[in-house]
């Protein structure tokens, strides 16, 4: 419900051939860490061999992932991968209900299950997506994730403003309002975040803290006009980079492309004018994209 990904028609996808080209280039950025998105990175047909590579140069794998898929590659996942985030968007009903798909609960606790039978200390965590259909279930959501013998979970605002996750155009008024929450729904979001935060407090299972689980709040506040858009702390574009499947680069999910690796080296890329020149004016705390961002990293590694 969140994303346009799954409605795109074209096979676009990063080759191994393109990672391993790429080597090089990550060996003298000094890459530590590649998180493997989608869609749904478990469909990529050369996902392990692209695996096998990033692990000659040490770097650390974080998959992204539905959970629909982790059984049929529990084995493979286990020995190539190092931790795994699902999606969890709620109990079992509301979860499928957001995913579309009957049975994705199920699927992801028989992957979940598989997994740590075949090594019951491997790191799965959840990422839940806020919004309208799940905003009122968020403690018994992190239930769920506990029962799960999920190892965390984080909440993230959803995003209904930029083009990012495949949407040609931002969405309009009406698919907005599908997703953000009301004044009302505000409210009872709070409700949730205290309990979440009383229940939770110092157990490391809930990896946002009060200041950042009313982050959340205040971004479908300024969504609706009731307090100003704020920028978090964000470095993503001076410490990290996103690689899309047609081999666009950019600072991040949200700004613009600042080169591609099919016009030249990921080195190129990075560190071009136009790379450099994004960088050198951007102003975090003032950009309006920085403001709306419902995903920012502060990378202090």
């Amino acid at each position: 419900m969140m994303c346009d990904i799954w409605q795109t028609t074209d096979n676009a996808q990063l080759e191994a051939s393109q990672i391993e080209r790429m080597l090089p280039d990550m060996e003298k950025l000094g890459v530590e860490w590649v998180v493997l998105s989608g869609g749904e990175a478990l469909m990529h047909a050369e996902l392990f061999d692209i695996c096998k590579l990033l692990r000659t140069r040490g770097i650390r794998i974080t998959l992204l992932s539905t959970g629909l898929l982790l059984a049929r590659y529990a084995a493979l996942i286990c020995s190539q991968i190092d931790d795994v985030i699902v999606s969890l968007d709620g109990p079992p009903e509301v979860h499928d209900r957001i995913r579309r798909v009957t049975g994705a609960f199920a699927g992801l606790q028989n992957g979940v299950r598989r997994i740590h039978e075949i090594d019951p200390s491997f790191s799965i965590s959840a990422r839940c997506t806020v919004q309208q259909a799940n905003h009122a279930l968020l403690v018994e959501t992190a239930d769920w994730g506990c029962r799960l013998g999920l190892e965390s979970i984080s909440f993230l605002a959803a995003d209904v403003t930029s083009e990012a996750f495949n949407r040609p155009t931002a969405w309009p008024t009406f698919k907005q309002d599908q997703i953000a929450l009301t004044e009302h729904q505000i409210g009872v979001l709070e409700e949730q975040f205290v309990e979440i935060e009383t229940r939770w407090r110092d157990s490391g299972f809930v990896l946002e803290n009060r200041e950042k689980l009313q982050r959340i709040v205040q971004h479908f506040r300024a969504h609706i006009g009731l307090a100003k858009p704020k920028a978090p702390k964000c470095n993503a574009p001076w410490v990290s980079a996103v690689i899309e499947a047609d081999g666009v680069v950019r600072p991040c999910f949200f700004h613009q492309p600042i080169g591609s690796i099919n016009q030249g080296s990921l080195l190129q890329a990075l560190n071009g004018p136009q790379a450099t020149a994004f960088r050198g004016s951007l102003d975090v705390a003032a950009h309006p994209t920085c403001q709306n961002c419902v995903c920012s990293l502060n990378w202090k590694g």
